[in-house]
Order: structure tokens, then C-alpha cells, then sequence
């Protein structure tokens, strides 16, 4: 682990020499590990702001949100391409799934899309059975070799310059979220005091702890669900399906069905597989917004069926 300047610089501007990210070797880079700390040691400011139910409302929403925007955005959408959406509406969510400080859509997608075809093999960087737990849970972000965005494995939306800058300078866009938050804050306490909070307990609730929970929350997929719950289709890996995860995650812990039909908007095959991500994915589509969702077809449907039975 070493501090250099162009591991500092790319923390700012991540395409910074990005062509020899995979001549990278392994290990981790202090520079690049500053954003998981700087989110995990701001959550102990919660010790002087203290608490509100505004705030903590506030932070909640800001999970939910953001955790939508991650799985039906950063997940469905630019990794697997299971609906369709107008161009606007791609940089919006890429925009708003950016504040979660997951670094950028085109990143995001591209390792995702890697992970599919190398799940649970040597050269999966997130596997919990050929790398550490928390490796995988969290480590692997901050390793030297994962840093840059490989953009041969996201051709399709790497054509648009918005998506690219969004990706170059991921922080951008958490860093105004944190300043909105401290001044809408200060006005709440100005105008509302009722509600007793102010600038600095809601960059605490909202950014911080929000933020850092939506990490680890995201995580469980990369790690707990490739051990835990059960397997109903035969995918060659360890991804499996589990209800708690699905409401960790808003439908993403159904990770075995996911695996065996990635094309498909729905993760929770069945009625009584709970996907609220697909769920507001119905809703956006009633309101003309996206388009063209992908189902799970028949085949899949019924080969499932004679698993349960």
C-alpha cells in the first residue's frame, strides 16, 4: 500500500492514465482508500450533531432512493440493458446513482459485466470463494488494478461524452449533494425549528451515514449472497437467492435467478419473490419515462417451477 501522486490525482479524475490501469499491480493504495474512510469516519460526527427524526427520515430516503438508483440504473440498465430510456433520463439517474460515491455508471457497469462472465473464478475481483470476505464485501474496490474503467466493456454507453464525464469526475457530483444538504440544513433551522436539526446533522445523516450504509448494503450482493440462501438453478457459481438481501436491496437478493437470466428487468421471478426495484421500474414505465422491459421468459419460468416443486 502506497501513496502516489497519480493514485491522488485519479481519486479526482479517475481516467487520469487510465490505459494502464490493468498493468496495475494488486494490492491497495492509500489515496485511493481515502473515500471509504472519509464516509465511515464521517458518520462519527453523529456524536456532537446528534439525532432528529427529520434527519434520520431524510437519511432513509436518501438509502431507499439512491439504492433504487443503483440497482434499476447502474444494474439493470447500463449493465444489462433490460429496459430502455430516453438519453435524459440516462444521465439523470447516472447523476443521482453518483452520489451514492460508487464511483461512476460506466465504472460501475463494466466490472459488473466482467464479474457475469467470471463469477466465482480466479479472475472474478469479487469472489468470496477465491478472495477473502471482506475482500470481496469491500476491499476490492480500493485495489490498484480495479481502479480504471476498462471502456471496451461498455462501448455501448461510453459513446456519450455526459456519461464520461460523469464517470471521470465521480466525486463531483456527492461533493454539491453534501454542500446542498448542510445548506438546506441551516435553512430548515432558520425557518422550520421545529424540527430540530440543522447543516451539519444532515450532512451527518444524509451523506455520511446514509451513504455508508448504502455501501455495505450494495456489498451483501458481491459477498453474503454468493454464501448465503439457496440455489434453484444450476449457474456454474455460488450466487444464490435470499429474501433478506431482497429487502436490503430492493429485489437485488434474488442474486441466483439473476444469474441464471441476467436479460430480464425482474429479479424475483415469481409473485412472492418481493422486487421492489422491478416494481418502480412499472411505475416509471406507466409515466412514459422508460420503455420496452425485458420479462423472464416461459422456458425460465417453468424450469423454475419444477425446481420448487
Amino acid at each position: 500500500m502506497k501513496l502516489s501522486l497519480k493514485s491522488a490525482v485519479q481519486s479526482f479524475y479517475s481516467d487520469f492514465q487510465s490505459k494502464n490501469g490493468s498493468k496495475e499491480e494488486d494490492g491497495l493504495d492509500i489515496a485511493r482508500c481515502f473515500s471509504l474512510f472519509f464516509i465511515h469516519a464521517g458518520c462519527l460526527g453523529v456524536i456532537w450533531v446528534g439525532w432528529s427524526w427529520f434527519a434520520i427520515s431524510l437519511a432513509l430516503f436518501l438509502y431507499l432512493s439512491r439504492m433504487f438508483a443503483i440497482t434499476a440504473f447502474l444494474h439493470r440498465y447500463f449493465s444489462h440493458r433490460t429496459f430502455k430510456t430516453s438519453r435524459f433520463m440516462q444521465f439523470i439517474f447516472a447523476a443521482f446513482a453518483s452520489t451514492a460515491l460508487q464511483r461512476g455508471a460506466l465504472w460501475w457497469a463494466s466490472h459488473h459485466r466482467k464479474h457475469h462472465r467470471e463469477s466465482d473464478t480466479k479472475h472474478d475481483v469479487h469472489s468470496p470463494h477465491t478472495h477473502s470476505f471482506i475482500w470481496s464485501h469491500i476491499g476490492w474496490i480500493a485495489n490498484k488494478k480495479n481502479f480504471a474503467t476498462d471502456y471496451d466493456q461498455i462501448r455501448d454507453f461510453a459513446k456519450y461524452p455526459e456519461l464520461i464525464f460523469l464517470n471521470r469526475l465521480n466525486k463531483l457530483i456527492p461533493a454539491i449533494m453534501a454542500i446542498g444538504l448542510y445548506f438546506l440544513g441551516e435553512w430548515i433551522s432558520s425557518h422550520w425549528p421545529f424540527l430540530g436539526t440543522n447543516g451539519w446533522q444532515l450532512v451527518t445523516w444524509g451523506f455520511f451515514i446514509s451513504t455508508t450504509v448504502l455501501l455495505h448494503g450494495t456489498s451483501t450482493i458481491n459477498s453474503l449472497s454468493h454464501i448465503y440462501g439457496k440455489q434453484r438453478f444450476n449457474t456454474g457459481d455460488h450466487s444464490r437467492n435470499n429474501f433478506w438481501l431482497s429487502l436490503i436491496t430492493l429485489g437485488e437478493g434474488w442474486h441466483n435467478n439473476h444469474h441464471y437470466y441476467m436479460h430480464s428487468t425482474r429479479q424475483g421471478f415469481y409473485w412472492w419473490e418481493i422486487d421492489p426495484t422491478y416494481y418502480g421500474l412499472r411505475l416509471l414505465a406507466m409515466c412514459g419515462l422508460i420503455y420496452d422491459l425485458k420479462p423472464v421468459p416461459q422456458r425460465v419460468l417453468d424450469e423454475g417451477r419444477k425446481k420448487i416443486g
